[in-house]
């Protein structure tokens, strides 16, 4: 910070020179270039601090409760009103997305860390720095959100059944009740693609579900051949 106040005292004693029109046309086509300049390939952040250096002559920060007002006054005389909202206790530039958190918030009601870093994994979902998820990275964002982990059974408790439950009580395979769920013939929720089917127990009863898981098991008829085993599914 000394650095700069002495640079900038520097600066404004310095006695003030006169630019020749060579040289002003050239500065006014390097101002031209600046986002070329910036994206140049041999353009250092040290350069980079340069040119903002040379193109903002003040911030103006208003704090308020959730937000930043900020005004940039530019060299050129501009100005422009710039509103950031205020990072919570804890967050920081490398803090998990959102819909993340909120994604291992809903799945952590129905599996454990393992499963969900899985699910997470093959949707695409990567934590705040870029990198996969695992077991250990689950645990650690569920312990910082005050999520708790899955506990076995409590999904029976809430009256919900898995698919492989479900086609048990309807006595169908697990493919015909994902027909029943595409079909919107029996009520289900996921979360993602890849997550489990959530099931209440309480649907299978419905008239019109059994109705549904009756006539896919009846649909094939028996063959002619007597010597064409039944199978009992």
């Amino acid at each position: 910070m000394c650095a700069l106040e002495d640079e900038r005292d520097a600066l404004a004693v310095s006695p003030q020179t006169t630019l020749t029109e060579a040289e002003r046309q050239r500065l006014l086509a390097l101002g031209a270039d600046v986002e070329g300049a910036w994206h140049s390939a041999g353009a250092t952040p040290a350069t980079r601090k340069r040119i903002i250096r040379t193109l903002i002559e003040e911030i103006v920060v208003r704090v308020e409760d959730e937000a930043l007002d900020l005004v940039i006054r530019w060299a050129g005389g501009d100005h422009t009103p710039l509103r950031v909202r205020k990072n919570r206790a804890g967050q920081h530039r490398w803090g998990t997305d959102a819909s993340v958190v909120e994604l291992v918030t809903a799945l952590a009601r129905q599996l454990p860390d393992k499963a969900i870093a899985a699910i997470l994994n093959r949707a695409g979902k990567t934590t705040g720095r870029g990198n996969g998820w695992t077991r250990s990275r689950v645990c650690v964002l569920r312990n910082h959100r005050g999520i708790p982990p899955y506990r076995e059974g409590e999904r029976a408790e809430r009256g919900e059944v898995t698919m492989e439950e479900a086609a048990g009580v309807l006595n169908v395979s697990e493919a015909t009740v994902r027909r029943l769920i595409t079909e919107q013939i029996l009520p289900a929720t996921q979360h993602c693609k890849g997550a489990p089917w959530g099931i209440r127990a309480d649907d299978l009863d419905d008239a019109k579900v059994k109705q549904a898981a009756d006539a896919r098991r009846q649909r094939r008829p028996p063959s002619d051949n007597p010597r064409q085993n039944a199978l009992s599914l």
